[in-house]
């Protein structure tokens, strides 16, 4: 018989002798003590495998007078509450586990045997316990993309198939506060009681919704409103680190009215949230120091007047019940600040490359006794297809210093800048591998993601749908050009057109064509995905116009450099994307955003006309 295959692999899996014949059990004996949400859970257990079995399966907290336990759960007090052990034995399944999340992790362990063996399950025994104890996932519903309640439910469903016990849903203006609708009009944004709907869902699944608000610097959502001009730190816009000019501010001016604001906001966000935990966000605080708080900042020092307004606002978290984390990376630019950081106050530290330094970083906050979370992310924004390579380099990177270095946490983040052209599929790559790599690095470190993405998330027997999203992100590996934080076809997809780039020289004419090939061979694998799951049509239509817009990009590129090419069927190319694009968008997501993102692709017709 062959051995099934569980993701994530388990911390310690060894098989015994011979194969255990459970066919003819009836019954999963839950604690008597059990919630009734973890009853539910194990309701829906039993009735997800009753068809491998011949009488069925049934749970009870007594001991029946007929039939024989399937699996037996048994409360183990010793160990922590979401480690777990299962052995496998002709008597039957035993499972053990220190908490109702170790049992709900089990019986996810035990689901995966019989949807591989049946009731016919090789002797083993399993113990499982994860690497870090909070596990979450960062989810920017502020650049565009807001879902609709319906998809966020499945979203976090698969979450917890995967063992994340943490969820951020990454805010700057999708929240609908009361006073404010200006701000949030045009966002479809997230109301009170939907957060508090959200809340309670992922508390059933044992998922803690941790509330997110930006509140230093990312605050241009509400700073290019009149109304809140005179809270910025440059009103009048500032040039961009990188180049560029922004027309308004994105930094709060650190100040008493500003902590007004805040604790306004606060006021009425926080107490939709069940979590101790609050990420305040404060990071890329890009025009600090060049506008309102210039004089003081050239006194004590940019990074110290963000340091005093960062504890300020801890401060005020802490009055409202909450322990705030922040983004670690401005109190990096001057580490020997990092001791005076706040007492209580959590650290993320972020990077998104493989070769990111949480080697460098992460010391800086362990040596300080600052507690802290390495936080990788899905290498999905800005590639359209993902960077399969980058992700699973970046999110073992973090795990593996993250570990190093005692960080008590670790954070998948999923953003969505440009306008968020990713779609949600593309992202499930890098959110598996982390969930894995963060609950035992060692025994996942070298796991086939995508035959665990097609297992749990997209129920694919045939093999191909998993694969096909991983190798979507590969195609960039065949060329040398790897942009920072973004792909090729991203970065040609929004090409203008009008002049020659700098990175134009990275994509000869023969790294065009292998790209083109290969991108052509996955879009004919695409009918040979046979995705299981309710959005398992929505998945491969969702691929298929991926692909559609890199392909795009690279025609771009051959279009400009052959101005004799009739540019029309290049346009109507572009034109097609787009109406799909839309119509892909409101399957899963609000109507709010949809008209930014949308822009971003329409003024690329432009150069087409």
């Amino acid at each position: 018989m062959k051995k099934p295959i569980l993701y994530p692999v388990p911390a310690t899996l060894r098989f015994g002798t011979g194969v255990c014949d459970l066919r003819d059990r009836k019954w999963v004996l839950v604690p008597a003590g059990s919630s009734d949400t973890f009853k539910r859970h194990a309701r829906d257990f039993a009735s997800a495998i009753a068809g491998a079995f011949a009488h069925g399966i049934e749970t009870a907290s007594g001991t029946p007078s007929a039939g024989r336990p399937f699996v037996t759960l048994s409360p183990d007090p010793e160990i922590g509450a979401e480690a777990h052990a299962i052995a496998v034995t002709p008597r039957g399944i035993t499972l053990s586990a220190g908490g109702e999340a170790g049992f709900f992790y089990g019986l996810g362990t035990i689901r995966q045997l019989v949807d591989q063996c049946g009731g016919l399950i090789p002797a083993m025994t399993i113990q499982d316990r994860p690497d870090f104890a909070n596990r979450g996932v960062m989810l920017d519903v502020s650049r565009c993309k807001v879902p609709t309640m319906e998809s966020l439910y499945s979203y976090i469903d698969r979450l917890a198939l995967l063992r994340i016990n943490q969820l951020q849903l990454y805010i700057e203006h999708t929240f609908a506060f009361a006073a404010h609708e200006a701000v949030w009009h045009d966002a479809s944004p997230f109301t009170a009681a939907e957060i508090q709907a959200i809340d309670a869902y992922c508390r059933d699944r044992y998922i803690q919704l941790v509330p997110n608000l930006n509140s230093f610097g990312h605050v241009e959502r509400w700073l290019r409103h009149p109304e809140y001009r005179h809270l910025a730190e440059c009103p009048d816009g500032f040039d961009y680190p990188w180049g560029g000019k922004s027309t308004h501010g994105s930094t709060l001016k650190p100040c008493k009215e500003s902590l007004e604001f805040l604790d306004g906001l606060y006021a009425e966000y926080l107490p939709n949230f069940t979590s101790p935990y609050f990420n305040i966000g404060c990071d890329e605080t890009w025009e600090l120091g060049k506008g309102a708080s210039k004089a003081d900042c050239e006194k004590r020092g940019t990074t110290r007047v963000y340091m005093d307004f960062l504890t300020q606002i801890h401060r005020l978290a802490k009055r409202h019940g909450r322990t705030a984390m922040f983004w670690g990376d401005i109190i990096l630019h001057e580490p020997k600040l990092i001791p005076e950081l706040p007492k209580g106050i959590i650290a993320k530290v972020w990077g998104y490359e493989a070769t990111h330094p949480f080697e460098k970083n992460c010391p800086e906050f362990a040596k300080a006794g600052v507690p802290f979370y390495v936080c990788p992310g899905t290498s999905s924004w800005g590639a359209l297809v993902g960077r399969t390579t980058n992700a699973l380099g970046n999110l073992a990177n973090s795990a593996e210093h993250g570990l190093k270095n005692g960080a008590i946490g670790y954070l998948i983040t999923d953003w969505g800048d440009g306008g968020h052209h990713q779609y949600l599929p593309t992202s499930w790559m890098g959110i598996a591998a982390g969930a894995a790599y963060s609950w035992s690095f060692k025994a996942n470190k070298s796991a086939d993601v995508a035959a665990g993405l097609d297992r749990l998330i997209f129920k694919d027997a045939a093999g191909v749908t998993g694969q096909l999203f991983a190798d979507m992100g590969r195609v960039q590996d065949l060329g040398k050009w790897n942009p920072c934080n973004s792909s090729p076809f991203h970065q040609m997809a929004n090409f203008d057109m009008a002049s020659e780039p700098a990175w134009l020289k990275e994509v000869p004419a023969a790294v065009l064509t292998k790209y083109e090939k290969r991108f052509l061979q996955l879009r004919d694998m695409i009918p040979q995905a046979r995705p299981a799951a309710c959005d398992g049509e929505l998945v491969k239509a969702e691929a298929a116009n991926g692909i559609a817009l890199a392909l795009h990009g690279i025609h771009r590129v051959q279009a400009y450099r052959n101005p004799r090419m009739n540019r029309t069927p290049l346009r109507h190319e572009l034109q097609d994307i787009i109406m799909q694009h839309e119509e892909l968008w409101l399957a899963r997501n609000r109507r709010g955003g949809l008209r930014e993102s949308s822009g971003n692709l329409i003024w690329r017709l432009n150069a087409l006309q």
